[in-house]
C-alpha cells in the first residue's frame, strides 16, 4: 500500500470515529433521545400521604408530555431524607429523581449524612409549599396552645405530639413551644400523614402537629386545627389563629420540588422540568393541592437551584443559632 493511500485510510477512519456518538461510562450515547424509558420518582413519605397522592397524580399528568410513564415509587423514614441515598447512587441520566422536601437541607445540621443537599443534586423544578398546624381529635378537651401548655405542665411527661419524624420542622416548632417554656412531650414519630392522622383520630396520641394532608379531616370535622405555621390565616380556615398572632415569632412554610442526581444534563433537565411544569399547572393538579391547603410556587431549574442553596444556608444559621451544628456533610 503505498503511502498516499495509507494517509487516506487513517483520514477516513479518523473520520468516522468523530463521527460516532460520544458513549459516557455508562455507555449510554449522548446522541440518545431522553426519555426512552420509564422514569423513576422516589417519594420519601409513606404511600397514601398527602404528598405521596399529589405526587402521584403529577406524574400520571407528566408522563405524556414525556412519551413514557413516570412510576413513583416510596421510601418514607428519617424525617423525608431517604431518597437523597438514591439519588447519590444513581447515574445523572434523568430516570431516577426524587421529591426534595426542606428536612434534607436541614439534616446536615442534626446528624451526620453522606450527602450534601447542595452539592448532589441538580433542581429540575419547584413544586408548591405546605402549610403546616397543630391538630387534635374533633372530641378533644384541648381548645387552644394554651390548653396543651397547661396539660403539660400540670402532667409533665403524659402530652403524646405526633409528627411527620425527628428534624422535620414540626418537630422542630414543637422544640421551640415547649422546650423553651422548660414543658415536656411525648415525641411521637410518624412516616407519614395518614399514619399520624389516624394515630391522632383514635386517640393513640393527643396531639399531631404536620403538614396541611390534614385538611379533608379537619373540613369533615373529624379533626380541629388549633394553630398554622403560616404567615396569614389560611383562606380555608379564617377562624384558625397563625402562631404569631399568638404571640411566637414563627412562620414556617417547607417549600418542595423534584431533582436528580448531580450532573444531570441540562438538555435532560429541559425536558424533565418542561413536562412537569406542564403538569403542575394542569387544573386537575391544582385542584389536588387545593385539597392540601396548597398552592404553586412554581421555580424553573436555575430559580430553584438558588433556592435549594438559600435555604441550606438559611438552616446553617438556624443550626448555629441553636449551637446544634455536628459537622456532618462528608
Amino acid at each position: 500500500m503505498n503511502a498516499g493511500r495509507r494517509r487516506l485510510l487513517v483520514s477516513a477512519a479518523a473520520g468516522a470515529l468523530t463521527a460516532l456518538p460520544f458513549v459516557n461510562a455508562a455507555g449510554a450515547a449522548r446522541s440518545e433521545p431522553f426519555p426512552i424509558r420509564p422514569v423513576m420518582l422516589w417519594v420519601p413519605w409513606a404511600a397514601g400521604a398527602a404528598t405521596d397522592l399529589s405526587l402521584r397524580l403529577l406524574a400520571e399528568l407528566a408522563g405524556p408530555a414525556l412519551g413514557q410513564p413516570v412510576v413513583v415509587s416510596n421510601r418514607p423514614g428519617a424525617g423525608g431524607t431517604m431518597a437523597m441515598g438514591l439519588l447519590t447512587q444513581s447515574e445523572p441520566n434523568g430516570y431516577t429523581i426524587a421529591q426534595i422536601p426542606q428536612p434534607v437541607f436541614r439534616a446536615p445540621f442534626t446528624h451526620k449524612v453522606q450527602w450534601d443537599p447542595v452539592r448532589d443534586i441538580t433542581p429540575i423544578i419547584q413544586i408548591s409549599g405546605v402549610t403546616f398546624g397543630v391538630l387534635v381529635a374533633s372530641d378533644s378537651r384541648f381548645r387552644s396552645l394554651d390548653d396543651l401548655f397547661a396539660f403539660a405542665r400540670d402532667r409533665p411527661g403524659e402530652l403524646s405530639i405526633a409528627t411527620n419524624g425527628v428534624g422535620t420542622t414540626p418537630h422542630l416548632v414543637l422544640e421551640t413551644l415547649f422546650t423553651e417554656r422548660g414543658l415536656r412531650y411525648i415525641h411521637v414519630p410518624y412516616k407519614g400523614t395518614s399514619e399520624l392522622t389516624l394515630a391522632v383520630e383514635s386517640g393513640q396520641v393527643l396531639v399531631g402537629v404536620n403538614s396541611s394532608g390534614f385538611g379533608p379531616e379537619v373540613d369533615a370535622g373529624r379533626m380541629r386545627l388549633l394553630a398554622t405555621f403560616s404567615a396569614r390565616r389560611s383562606k380555608r380556615w379564617p377562624e384558625v389563629p397563625t402562631l404569631q398572632e399568638l404571640g411566637f415569632d414563627i412562620v414556617a412554610m417547607s417549600p418542595y420540588g423534584l431533582a436528580g442526581p448531580r450532573g444531570v444534563p441540562p438538555s435532560v433537565v429541559a425536558v424533565l422540568h418542561d413536562a412537569f411544569k406542564k403538569a403542575m399547572f394542569d387544573p386537575r393538579f391544582i385542584e389536588d393541592l387545593a385539597k392540601y391547603d396548597q398552592e404553586l410556587a412554581y421555580l424553573g431549574p436555575a430559580d430553584y437551584a438558588r433556592a435549594c442553596r438559600a435555604e441550606f444556608a438559611k438552616e446553617r444559621a438556624a443550626a448555629e443559632r441553636l449551637g446544634s451544628t455536628r459537622g456532618a456533610v462528608n
